[in-house]
């Protein structure tokens, strides 16, 4: 699962030190074609600048979310209807870590907020994990290679999931409320952009090079992506692939409690019924980029983000739908999205 695509060069000259890689350049021209052709619907350089900004923390705070059911699906070709269940749950726990917090979150010392932004991520991404854990051992190892079956139980264990956060922190809507030096906005001239937007991100481009370095620069990623092509193989070398596929579950589940987490600070509030919500803006991002591809859920990610941003203050009515009317713009042009998985 690499971040671009790439086709095997033949020539002559390439033949003796190795296959020349030819990368496919033309959807990565996308997101800056969007951006500049917005810029004169939009009129205002200013407000474009803020516009532009929000899009691009919105998306990264989605690829975060979605990045989880990519490596899920792309390595494991798991269908995870119940993705939204860890999203909730990274929220939830988030909202009680920085309770507990308050004296750091409501402090006016940066360090002191970024640090309880920190823990409460890194405990949601834990608590997530745990549950990927249950959710891999006690439904999704039944149902392998039964894609009808995964979506079926796996939304059953998605209802489940909500109703055990409404007994735990109850039904209603919980303000999650932003640390104090991440209120407000930075001033650009007379663009603005949020203090928040910009740490969202930080951490997803931090998320995305940490991905693409594990999937391809590291043995595990290798073991990983080998046991997917030919997993006899693998397990003869002594590798169990079990355990690495187990794994590939927790840390995607750990992923969707970290999105949790930025999407309730983005929000400022979370319900039970956020994951639910989110999680179809996820399946149409992970379409738009072409299934089990990282650098497709990334592109898509950030479209979706964009588009949702500049329809949103240009043509409200439309902002509900213009996600569905990318994706089936970008199937019309790549029925198989922007970056497929060759093994897909």
């Amino acid at each position: 699962m690499s971040a671009l695509p790439a086709t095997d060069s033949t020539t002559p000259a390439a033949s003796a030190a190795g296959p020349a890689i030819a990368i496919d350049w033309l959807p990565l021209l996308l997101v800056p074609a969007l951006g500049l052709l917005a810029l004169p619907f939009v009129g205002s350089l200013p407000t474009w600048i803020t516009l532009t900004a929000a899009g691009l923390a919105m998306g990264m705070i989605i690829f975060i979310i979605a990045s989880g059911l990519t490596l899920i699906f792309g390595l494991m070709d798991v269908l995870n209807f119940g993705h939204g269940v860890f999203i909730a749950l990274g929220a939830f726990i988030a909202v009680s870590v920085l309770g507990l917090m308050s004296g750091w979150t409501t402090a006016d010392h940066l360090g002191l907020n970024l640090a309880a932004i920190a823990i409460a991520a890194v405990v949601a991404m834990a608590g997530a994990g745990l549950l990927g854990y249950v959710f891999e051992r006690v439904l999704v190892r039944r149902v392998y290679g039964q894609h009808l079956m995964q979506i079926l139980i796996t939304m059953g264990g998605m209802v489940v999931g909500e109703e055990l956060i409404k007994m735990i922190w109850g039904p209603q809507l919980i303000a999650l409320e932003l640390p104090t030096t991440l209120r407000g906005a930075i001033l650009l001239g007379d663009a603005a952009i949020e203090k928040f937007r910009l740490l969202a991100v930080l951490v997803g481009l931090v998320v995305f090079v940490a991905m693409l370095l594990v999937l391809n620069r590291t043995k595990l990623g290798l073991l990983i992506r080998a046991g997917v092509q030919d997993r006899e193989m693998v397990e003869s070398l002594g590798y169990r692939i079990r355990r690495l596929f187990v794994g590939v579950f927790v840390a995607g589940s750990a992923l969707a409690g970290l999105g949790g987490v930025m999407w309730g600070l983005y929000q400022q509030g979370v319900v039970p019924q956020m994951g639910a919500r989110v999680n179809v803006l996820i399946f149409i991002v992970i379409i738009i980029g072409g299934l089990g591809s990282t650098g497709g859920c990334f592109l898509g990610a950030m479209l979706v983000g964009l588009l949702a941003n500049y329809t949103g203050f240009l043509a409200p009515k439309v902002a509900l739908f213009s996600n569905i009317l990318l994706m089936a713009a970008i199937l019309l042009w790549r029925p198989q999205g922007l970056y497929p998985v060759a093994n897909r």
